[in-house]
């Protein structure tokens, strides 16, 4: 459900309504279709407003947001210039019998806003401009400019309610335009606006602890970061007091920084993440506070919203949490290659402050290995392998790399995990129903769903017996896939059949990490998310009641809305990598690859082998199983809509020889 229907549906204030929904607010108010109640505003009954899907007969369907209501039909007439997937506002016709309908009295948000197009010229020499999304041709005027005098493979951006072009954004011979692409397609950024870096710009790039008095002074404690070794924000350290047993973790103050309804909060709100390409981050804070004030460097004084946790010497659960603002002094900024050599020798050759610093960091590693454990025994272990793409100067890619978790990792993750469950814990009830905050949630899967994927896995050889629910039975799948020694094969097709992580304003518990409170405090630099859970924890401190009102007033209508953009920042990831996948196997048509089969259907999938990993290939689904061992041939390659074809050569062992 959009940000501005979840509004309109539970009741909102003028004030509330995003800039880009006040033109829509207004004409529903001149429409009489909406009623003020109790000093909130609200759809009347009469009308729906929800997201407008075509059928192929040309009739329409508003669909329900409640589970009493059903989805609202739309007939031909009824529908206007509404489009598939615009968020609409239709008026029930009362006189009709039969199913409930109605007709279209208002386009709140246009599903696609501009499309993303390229010249084109056919075998016949027919000229074209297509879509990049769908690849079917569209229309587009240029004023002044005849768009066949553009060189083919032109890329176009272009308002769809107009068919103006707006903007040339390059050539698709030219490899650098797969940035610009990737960006427009998902609508992320990459500049900010002089009104962000001006007020970037004016935020002191020092911090003087005397000006502070009412921050806790956390300056003498041996804080450390560890991050990546191309890192250049840290958004996170970690101190461990051994005496005590107490985790320390410290996250940027960047509520201290972005102050509400400023240039930086309005864009950051419209960013709602960091998006990294393998190049580049397009952040989602100008970089004079992401990489300067804000991030947590070492041996200068730094604001923190510290999380306390204290924990149980023997069975390393918390046993109290607070929160509170402080001032630290990072004293080493480690990388994660660092810190696993570090743990490998177990700390030998160490000398000055990093012998200061293991002196907990390597116990704190010890206790993080067992609080996984524990985790495990609730929550799940996926094998996911990520590809990490290097790219050259050219924009071309130049090899790939496989990531997996170190200790190094896994030691900063649980500590992580413990402050985000903390931030979690601190909006808890008694009756789980009226649990309202913002919470990352990660909802349990359907058993029929579950036995879907376990009706799939029987054709490579892959049964379970027993079982008794969900978690039961996907860890009896891992258990069978690791006999078949293809648990990072099967691990992907589980977390496929997985409901999407998302953010909520009620809590239902986090099915995969196995926690009944979960959120994100750690990241306020990069997911806005993070900032918004801040500012909620500092109304609680303060006893601030109008800020907290204000906030959780609009909860639902922002989770809603980071949830959606985290979607499309890391499709906008996806769609590069792609991208780049498909310029390297442009080179290689008529190569032969090993391959792996990864989906099977009328266009089955494969995994190409070999230097570059990760690439995936659509051949034809004819006499394949599930993870078969194959030859492919790169046939061709459609660098507008990234995808690569081939065809099966020869088999080379199926799964069951494995």
């Amino acid at each position: 459900m959009s940000p501005f229907a979840i509004q309109l549906i539970n009741g909102c204030l003028p004030s509330d309504i995003e800039a880009e929904d006040r033109n829509s607010f207004q004409a529903l108010q001149n429409l009489d279709a909406l009623e003020e109640i109790d000093g909130l505003w609200r759809l009347r009954s009469l009308y729906r407003i929800g997201e407008l899907f075509l059928g192929k007969d040309g009739r329409g369907y508003v669909e329900a947001q409640h589970k009493e209501h059903k989805d609202l039909l739309i007939e031909p007439g009824d529908i206007g210039a509404a489009k598939h997937g615009d968020v609409v506002v239709a008026k029930r016709i009362i006189a009709r019998r039969g199913r409930a309908s109605g007709k279209i009295v208002l386009i709140a948000k246009i599903a696609f806003s501009t499309a993303i197009a390229y010249t084109y010229r056919d075998a016949s020499g027919n000229f074209e401009i297509r879509d990049l999304r769908t690849s079917l041709p569209i229309q587009a005027s240029m004023p002044g400019m005849d768009l066949k005098a553009f060189k083919i493979g032109t890329v176009l951006k272009i308002n769809n309610e107009t068919s103006e072009v707006t903007e040339v954004l390059g050539n698709l011979d030219d490899p650098k335009v797969d940035e610009k692409i990737s960006l427009a397609l998902y609508d992320r950024a990459d500049l900010f606006m002089a009104p962000c870096v001006d007020q970037a710009k004016s935020v002191p790039q020092s911090v003087d602890r005397d000006e502070h008095p009412d921050r806790r002074d956390l300056t003498a404690l041996d804080f450390c970061t560890i991050d990546p070794v191309t890192a250049k924000d840290f958004d996170d350290a970690i101190y461990f007091d051994m005496e005590r047993f107490i985790l320390y973790v410290a996250i940027a103050d960047v509520s201290h920084y972005v102050p509400y309804f400023t240039p930086i909060d309005l864009e950051a709100k419209k960013r709602g993440f960091t998006t990294y390409l393998p190049h580049k981050a397009f952040p989602m804070l100008p970089r004079e506070l992401s990489e300067n004030i804000c991030s947590l460097k070492p041996s200068v004084d730094r604001l923190a919203f510290v999380a306390k946790i204290h924990l149980d010497r023997e069975k390393l659960t918390p046993t109290k949490e607070e929160f509170f603002e402080a001032v630290i002094h990072s004293k080493r900024r480690f990388n994660y290659d660092e810190v696993d050599k570090i743990i490998q020798n177990n700390g030998k050759e160490t000398i000055g402050n990093d012998a200061q610093i293991l002196r907990y960091l390597l116990p704190l590693q010890k206790i993080t290995e067992k609080l996984r454990a524990q985790r495990l025994r609730k929550g799940f272990d996926f094998r996911s392998e990520e590809v990490r793409l290097t790219i050259d100067a050219s924009h071309l890619l130049t090899q790939t790399t496989i990531e997996t978790g170190t200790p190094s990792h896994s030691l900063i993750e649980e500590c992580m995990l413990l402050a985000n469950q903390a931030a979690a814990k601190r909006f808890k009830q008694q009756d789980p129903t009226k649990e309202y905050g913002i919470f990352r949630i990660h909802e349990p899967p359907e058993l029929s769903s579950m036995e879907t994927l376990l009706g799939e896995l029987s054709t490579i050889g892959l049964f379970v017996e027993s079982y008794e629910d969900s978690p039961s039975l996907i860890r009896a799948i891992q258990s069978e896939a690791k006999k078949l020694n293809l648990e990072s094969e099967v691990d992907a097709m589980i977390i496929k059949s997985l409901k999407r992580a998302s953010y909520a304003a009620h809590n239902v518990g986090h099915f995969g990490l196995g926690f009944s409170h979960y959120s994100h405090f750690t990241s306020p630099i990069r997911r806005y998310s993070d900032l918004i859970l801040h500012r909620l924890i500092k109304t609680q401190l303060g006893n601030d009641s109008e800020e907290a009102e204000y906030l959780l007033r609009n909860i639902e209508p922002l989770c809603a809305r980071v949830s959606d953009l985290e979607r499309e920042s890391t499709k906008a990831e996806w769609d590069f990598r792609d991208r780049k996948f498909a310029r390297w196997a442009q080179t290689k048509i008529g190569e032969e690859f090993p391959a792996e089969v990864i989906e099977i259907g009328e266009s089955a999938k494969v995994q190409l082998k070999g230097e570059i990993e990760g690439v995936v290939a659509f051949i034809k689904g004819d006499n394949i199983t599930l993870f078969d061992k194959i030859v492919v041939k790169i046939t061709e390659v459609d660098i507008a809509m990234a995808m690569i074809m081939a065809e099966a050569v020869s088999k080379r062992e199926s799964a069951q020889e494995i």
